[in-house]
């Protein structure tokens, strides 16, 4: 079985450098230290649109897990469910998005 990946679209903040600060110093070091099983993850600033529009999205974080079960098993955590009010707590531009995908090899 492939990789379980939980994909988080953070909309573009209110203040940008408070996020990014906020991300870098507080909510990147939650996601080392508290979310279990685990099996890597990596986070990709928005550079912007094919079309030249501004994107809605700031940051795309990508966290991959060996199964749906262990990404459930993570978030039913203490430090799972920290790590995850944390993330809603500095998206200032909105909720992020969260989408959960099994990656097919092409």
């Amino acid at each position: 079985m492939s990789e379980v990946k939980l994909v988080v679209l953070y909309p573009t903040p209110t203040d940008v450098d408070a996020f990014d600060r906020a991300y870098a110093e507080e909510h990147a070091p939650m996601v080392n230290e508290k979310v279990p099983n685990l099996s890597r993850w990596t986070a990709a600033k928005v550079m912007g649109t094919p079309t030249g529009d501004a994107p809605p999205y700031h940051l795309v974080v990508e966290l991959y897990f060996p199964s749906v079960e262990a990404l459930q098993e993570a978030f039913g955590t203490e430090g799972g469910q920290e790590t995850a009010a944390h993330a809603v707590s500095i998206s200032t531009g909105g909720p992020p998005v969260l989408l959960v995908s099994e990656e097919e090899e092409q």
